[in-house]
């Protein structure tokens, strides 16, 4: 009322000399913003213009609007650029933000979201298996196809099967193959536009008496035992080339697993009984199975409380007296850990960034890298510092040239900096033997396009690097080992497996209900496994801003991908907390640490063949919640990772700082 009555008063002293001005108004606030599609739906490699419009209280457009565009939860699956443009980079979900304000007014932003499902595309083959050349006749078989996009991305077209002659090779809507009679016939399985045919020869079937081995065998839960099937004829003679069909029921109670190559494990304590089927004949076995009993005590030994900045990466120097964390934040610090149990700060390295993620040295502890992200000048990449007094670090030289977007990880092996670029997702290999002069001597990506390629993490170790590519899976290059002739300054690629990350965590999408924030996040290769853990967000919190680490429930498993024979990679085992999500791992001998974010640490007995549920199976054999009352969030566990030296496991906590503990040995057991 008091602006109407001013209004009022001007007008009527003005009034005898001019007319009235009109009257003055306010630009009103933005009401809401509407996208125009607000959902989407494109193949990968493709694109989308979103149309954003702001509109006032009174439903009138406001084309003064300044738009403002992001890619929420971090630029993964796409990309949108400065005029609405989505590019679609890799299959799963992109929440775009258009943040509209208006020009000169210090007002809150309005945003509006797009949910941009990005599809994969066409099935280009399908993968069979089994995919049986000979059968004997009576005999039955499952076949499973699965349909892939020319890069490999997975699909789930429906799949339909043929046989050229029923009457030899029979086949099911469900991809049961029956032998029926000798003779050859073509099997095709199609999905979308592939397809996949080969020819089976039936052979008469001479098999009078079949066998298993061990006939009955007593393990731990977790345990695997190979069966070996043989068939024979009646002259005792072995047949060649048969394939039984395998079963396992629990007698009483129980849960376990027998894959198509006979190998079992079991979940749960209990009697089993195997069945291994060809044709008419069946042979059976039994396993009893113990529970595997390993929980060990762990002894808090030492604490120590950051200053002012949440906790990163860790990493010890190599004389066992030094560590140094990076933060989320700008700045490593040097910490003296002589005494395990009083871990004091004797220094820090002050740069400029948002983030400094990771932190490492030299084999000889002479010399490293910290990484940058979030620089106010832009130009991020890594500092190079001197560790000649390991209590005080000091920067000597940088790098930037060609990673200014940022660097997330690096590892630092033989003279040589692996490090993966923000901005376009490919590792860059920097020479840093002369540590005062780095140079850039090569670089190496996936094909996909850029807008959804993202590398994530770097392990080098005998000559083999293990990258995390967040959409593309486990990749292994040669950087010298000499399998494929490869070298740092010209790496080659040793093998890549991916898998299906958007279906394995529709749960989170459900929880979220905007999607989520996934991918191959970390691995370390062990002997003939690869233990590849996933990082996993929703990609908006409940606030409905975009997920970002250390806020809301993380998610994510841990794969054990058997890398036996480097052509053909297949996971064996897994391991998914109940409570958190896999971060960092470190492995030394038999046994696995983990930090599980808010699950704190993670200890996984990895002994022996590994394969089903880790978990289920009770190989977890000790656990530290790593909240404390005075951490940056009260009581709540954020563990980043585990470093494990000379019977000690170092801790880093997003919230709490550092952690010293003690894996006591097995108790023994007092009848």
């Amino acid at each position: 009322m008091a602006l109407h009555l001013v209004y009022a008063l001007l007008a009527w002293q003005q009034s005898a000399q001019q007319p009235a001005p009109p009257p003055l108004t306010l630009p009103q606030p933005i009401a809401r913003v509407d996208l125009k599609p607000g959902e989407y739906a494109l193949q990968v490699g493709d694109t989308v213009r979103i149309h954003a419009t702001a509109y006032d209280s009174s439903g009138q457009a406001m084309p003064q609007a300044v738009i403002r565009w992001f890619a929420s939860g971090g630029r993964f699956e796409g990309a949108v650029d400065s005029t609405g443009l989505v590019s679609a980079g890799a299959t799963g979900t992109l929440n775009v933000a258009a943040v509209a304000t208006l020009p000169g007014r210090a007002a809150k932003s309005t945003v509006a979201f797009a949910r941009i499902t990005v599809l994969p595309q066409p099935a280009a083959k399908i993968a069979v298996t089994p995919r049986p050349e000979r059968m004997l006749a009576g005999t039955s078989l499952v076949l499973e196809a699965v349909p892939y996009a020319a890069n490999n991305d997975r699909r789930y077209d429906r799949v339909t099967w043929k046989s050229s002659r029923p009457g030899v090779v029979d086949v099911t809507p469900i991809g049961r193959v029956t032998a029926r009679a000798p003779g050859r016939a073509t099997l095709t399985a199609a999905g979308g536009r592939a397809s996949e045919s080969w020819t089976v020869v039936v052979t008469p079937n001479p098999v009078a008496r079949v066998t298993l081995t061990p006939a009955d065998t007593a393990i731990r839960s977790g345990d695997v035992v190979r069966f070996a099937f043989t068939a024979t004829d009646a002259t005792r003679r072995s047949v060649a080339e048969t394939r039984p069909e395998w079963a396992v029921s629990p007698v009483g109670q129980g849960y376990a697993t027998v894959d198509g190559g006979g190998v079992f494990v079991a979940d749960q304590p209990g009697t089993y009984r195997v069945i291994a089927t060809l044709g008419a004949r069946t042979a059976e076995a039994f396993v009893q199975v113990a529970p595997r009993n390993i929980t060990r005590q762990v002894t808090i030994v030492g604490r120590l409380a950051l200053k002012g900045l949440p906790g990163a990466e860790l990493w010890l120097h190599p004389d066992g007296k030094h560590a140094y964390m990076s933060t989320i934040g700008d700045r490593i610090y040097a910490i003296d850990i002589s005494d395990p149990a009083k871990p004091f700060f004797t220094d820090s390295v002050l740069v400029d960034a948002r983030v400094v993620n990771d932190v490492m040295t030299t084999e000889d502890g002479k010399f490293g890298v910290m990484t940058r992200e979030g620089a106010s000048t832009r130009k991020n990449g890594i500092v190079i510092l001197s560790f000649e007094e390991p209590a005080h670090p000091k920067p000597i030289a940088e790098f930037t040239e060609t990673v200014t977007g940022g660097v997330h990880s690096t590892y630092v092996y033989r003279g040589y900096v692996y490090l993966t670029d923000d901005a376009t997702g490919s590792m860059r290999v920097i020479d840093i033997r002369d540590p005062y002069h780095p140079k850039q001597v090569a670089r190496w990506q996936v094909e996909r396009p850029e807008a959804g390629r993202t590398l994530h993490d770097i392990d080098v170790r005998d000559g083999l690097a293990t990258l995390s590519y967040w959409n593309d899976g486990l990749v292994i290059l040669d950087v010298g080992n000499g399998m494929k002739g490869g070298t740092p300054e010209n790496p080659q690629l040793v093998m890549q497996y991916k898998y299906d990350l958007n279906e394995l965590y529709k749960k989170v999408e459900l929880a979220g209900g905007t999607g989520f924030i996934r991918g191959t996040h970390t691995s370390w290769r062990h002997g003939r496994y690869v233990f590849v853990g996933d990082e996993v967000f929703p990609a908006r919190q409940q606030g409905g801003g975009p997920g970002v680490i250390g806020l809301g429930r993380a998610y994510g498993r841990l794969h054990v991908i058997d890398i036996a024979d480097l052509t053909a990679p297949h996971e064996v085992a897994w391991f998914e907390p109940e409570d958190g999500g896999s971060h960092n791992v470190w492995i030394a001998g038999d046994t696995l640490y983990m930090g599980d974010y808010q699950g704190g640490l993670r200890v996984l007995d990895i002994s022996g063949e590994l394969k089903g549920d880790l978990l289920a199976q009770g190989r977890e054999y000790a656990h530290v919640h790593t909240g404390d009352a005075s951490g940056f969030v009260p009581n709540g566990a954020n563990a980043w990772g585990a470093i494990y030296r000379a019977g000690l496991v170092y801790v880093p906590d997003i919230n709490s700082g550092l952690w010293v503990v003690r894996v006591e040995p097995p108790q023994p057991v007092i009848p």
